[in-house]
């Protein structure tokens, strides 16, 4: 059964998946804690995607670049001066929301707001009486602009103080750093930069849970091409993107291509692949071939040659850029999404269980001792696997209900210690998935659990 958003939160929450941000002081306006279990999952993600676009790449290498830029990069990026949402406020109970949201909303994903000026934005919403999802009323203020940066001020004294900004975005960390990588790698291009790291974006949020929040995180990877390589690597990147959330399990049938019906003054190509939510479908993550734009501003900005010299043929020139941005919190929530499945049992009982990929999975095995007087040997077993995998022990409750407790969480394994694992040194290993059981020596249970959580 396809998760709906409501199941999702109350799932995340009574299992320890992800909490309200602040929740004992009310929370704050759309920002998520992940729990113990939810931690593991997206650090799982990031491991996955790393290993697969930094760590198998032939030529890619990982930074990590600072939160804070100094504020000519945002200048030369356009942030500065473009970075912005179409907003108005509703006049009757003074909400502000952002109008291409609303029209998107009205029509039911058949209006692209993308394609419209500000002007056609304000016409769309008077001539079909959208109405604010608050309040129900249609009596909005005409569209205004407001910048998506968070500003902050760096500074010893208040008349010293400089303005400078919490990063909309991860890439321009590795623009800026594209002749210090090439530089210490000695990299050839094409060559490409990966990154995961945390951006800000102070918007209007629709509330639908993890998919757009004002604090999140981005997995980036930048691809250095020569100019007339770059439509060949861009359709490169649009199938690696694709092959790494079939890998990941996820229904092609979950999942679209969707070109840019409007390109950002960067771009020479762009493409998102869309995912089915529970909201409908929309971004899961995006491909652009951004051409030499950002080496060439930076450049312009900075006074420095940002130029690659060919080793071979002594040619000099800006390259061009492929980009592969995907959030981490968002393919997080279709992770989740994917996943979720109720299951109506023989016996007439619904079984809630999340089909992760073992390798995304929290825990990878949970130990269970089919009474608490076992746990001495149960705990031998935990300890021993836990110096490979993440682990979980847990002796409460009847064994069925254990079961269930483990598969709402996703654990791919169970390990159940019973009275004939003192005589024989075996143990029984259940399978998430098919509930099926197989009875293993203890000495085998690193290796099985090790082979089948390969990704």
């Amino acid at each position: 059964m396809k998760a709906t958003m409501d199941k999702l939160v109350n799932l995340c929450k009574g299992r320890g998946i992800i909490f309200p941000g602040s929740e004992i002081y009310g929370g704050m306006g759309n920002t998520w804690d992940y729990g113990p279990i939810g931690v593991e999952i997206k650090n799982n993600i990031k491991r996955a995607w790393w290993k697969r676009f930094v760590q198998e790449s032939d030529n890619s290498y990982g930074i990590d670049a600072a939160i804070l830029m100094n504020s000519r990069v945002w200048e030369a990026s356009g942030h500065t001066t473009s970075f912005s949402d179409p907003k108005m406020d509703c006049k009757f109970c003074k909400t502000r929301h952002r109008a291409d949201n609303l029209i998107e909303a009205h029509s039911k994903g058949k209006v692209n707001p993308d394609t419209m000026t500000n002007e056609e934005m304000e016409a769309y919403i008077r001539e079909h009486h959208v109405t604010c999802p608050k309040c129900g009323k249609s009596d909005f203020t005409p569209i205004r602009t407001f910048n998506l940066m968070f500003e902050t001020s760096r500074g010893v004294t208040e008349e010293g103080q400089n303005t400078i900004y919490l990063r909309p975005e991860t890439a321009q960390g590795e623009f800026v750093n594209f002749l210090n990588v090439q530089r210490t790698t000695r990299a050839k291009v094409p060559f490409g930069i990966g990154q995961i790291g945390k951006a800000f974006r102070n918007e209007i949020t629709p509330g639908n849970f993890i998919f757009r929040t004002i604090e999140f995180e981005q997995m980036e990877h930048q691809w250095f091409c020569k100019k007339g390589t770059d439509s060949e690597y861009y359709n490169y990147f649009k199938k690696a993107a694709w092959d790494f959330l079939l890998d990941l399990g996820f229904d092609p049938e979950h999942l679209r291509y969707k070109d840019h019906d409007k390109l950002a003054h960067y771009a020479k190509a762009a493409c998102d692949i869309q995912y089915l939510f529970p909201i409908g479908w929309s971004e899961l993550n995006g491909i652009h071939n951004r051409t030499d734009y950002d080496l060439s501003r930076h450049s312009e900005f900075s006074g420095k040659n940002m130029e690659y010299t060919d080793p071979v043929t002594g040619e000099k020139y800006i390259p061009y850029v492929i980009e592969y941005s995907i959030g981490a919190d968002r393919l997080m929530l279709a992770v989740l999404t994917e996943a979720y499945d109720e299951e109506t049992l023989d016996n007439g009982e619904t079984r809630v269980v999340m089909r992760f990929h073992p390798a995304v999975a929290a825990y990878k095995v949970a130990i269970l001792p089919l009474q608490k007087n076992l746990g001495e040997k149960a705990r031998e077993i935990y300890k021993k696997l836990a110096k490979s995998f993440m682990c979980t022990y847990d002796e409460a409750g009847s064994i069925g209900k254990r079961y269930r407790r483990q598969d709402e969480i996703g654990t791919p394994f169970c390990v159940t210690v019973d009275f004939d694992t003192a005589n024989d040194n075996t143990v029984t290993v259940r399978d998430r998935d098919t509930m099926e059981q197989i009875r293993m020596p203890i000495d085998q249970l690193e290796s099985y659990i090790t082979d089948k959580i390969k990704f």
